[in-house]
């Protein structure tokens, strides 16, 4: 048996998955996703191949990370519109590996090149998630839709005020012009991903194949969905290095490649034909997704300056809240 990846349990995992009927014999496994974030195993036996989720190693906010939670929204999904892995095993005790974790299917797929065409075939696949009503397919309960915006603000200043470090001008005039002047819900609450970018799907022959990491998932304004999706391109495509830098989880690496960024309000309108949903007021959304993502940056950037950060692609990233900040008061 190959030597144990992190965080995964080889002998362990074999035996109680051989018990569940999944596998025979001995494991083998690649780490493929690691870092802050959730950590996914492509895991094998001698004729079988799947995938494995679990808790990122040390993780303390077990709501941040949870494996039921990610498991149950993806297995309502399963005949729905939106592509989703097949699940098959959820174990929540944490004897056995060290923490909880799922086993899906292994999709076959990558991240091209973000062109024009799949970034409609992704705002389809966003228009469709929106458009399942959420009691349809047990998850009536799966969040707090009732004053989804308001929690957004005050949470996202919550982790800014626990960041500072520096003055950064007119972070706290956006904060204030969003909080004051936050808009009626677009419409009825809807699944919401979180995190929704090329990144966190799997793309083969320029379908979208599957949409992973659900961990951010909940219900409420699917406009911020829409609003953070469009930003992702537009700063990738602002500064190529802001958008592979900082993801709405915090992690770095290379998951936003540049979406022209002429095609922005093309994608909004194909949304909102599709979805049927309000968008008048979205210049407030895209203000949020600014504020967040620049609160998220400010927090890696206030970290990478204590010494907290591990790898490459934090040094830079302090330079484009300003940007961020900027942007979102021209929004809102």
């Amino acid at each position: 048996m190959d030597a144990d990846p992190p965080g995964l349990d080889l002998a362990r995992l074999a035996g109680h998955l051989q018990r569940a009927g999944l596998t025979e014999g001995p494991l083998t496994a690649e780490l493929i996703v690691g870092g802050r974030s959730n950590l996914t195993y492509v895991v094998r036996d001698a004729a079988r191949t799947y995938v494995v989720r679990r808790p990122p190693l040390g993780h303390v906010l077990a709501t941040a990370h949870d494996m039921a939670r990610e498991h149950r929204v993806m297995s309502a999904l399963r005949d729905t519109p939106v592509p989703v892995p097949r699940m098959f095993h959820l174990c929540r005790d944490a004897e056995v590996i060290g923490a909880p974790f799922y086993v899906m299917e292994h999709v076959e797929g990558g991240q091209p090149p973000l062109t024009p065409a799949l970034a409609h075939a992704l705002v389809d696949v966003l228009a469709a998630l929106h458009s399942i009503t959420p009691g349809s397919v047990g998850l009536g309960d799966f969040g707090r839709p009732e004053g989804f915006l308001e929690r957004q603000v005050a949470r996202w200043k919550r982790q800014l005020d626990a960041s500072r470090s520096r003055d950064v001008p007119g972070f706290d005039d956006l904060y204030e012009r969003l909080a004051r002047d936050v808009p009626a819900e677009s419409g009825a609450p809807a699944i919401l991903h979180g995190d929704f970018k090329l990144g966190n799907t799997l793309v083969s022959d320029g379908e979208v194949r599957a949409v992973l990491d659900w961990e951010m998932s909940t219900l409420g304004d699917p406009l911020t969905d829409l609003a953070l999706f469009l930003l992702y391109g537009e700063v990738s495509a602002l500064d190529p290095a802001a958008g592979r830098a900082v993801g709405a989880t915090g992690e770095a690496g290379g998951e936003a490649p540049p979406l022209p960024i002429e095609t922005g309000a093309d994608l909004a309108a194909r949304y909102g034909e599709a979805s049927g949903r309000d968008l008048s007021r979205f210049g407030w959304y895209a203000g949020l997704a600014c504020f967040k993502l620049a609160v998220i940056a400010e927090g890696i950037h206030f970290r990478h300056t204590m010494g907290l950060t591990v790898g490459e692609g934090f040094a830079g990233i302090g330079e484009q809240v300003a940007p961020l900040v900027a942007r979102g008061l021209m929004e809102v």
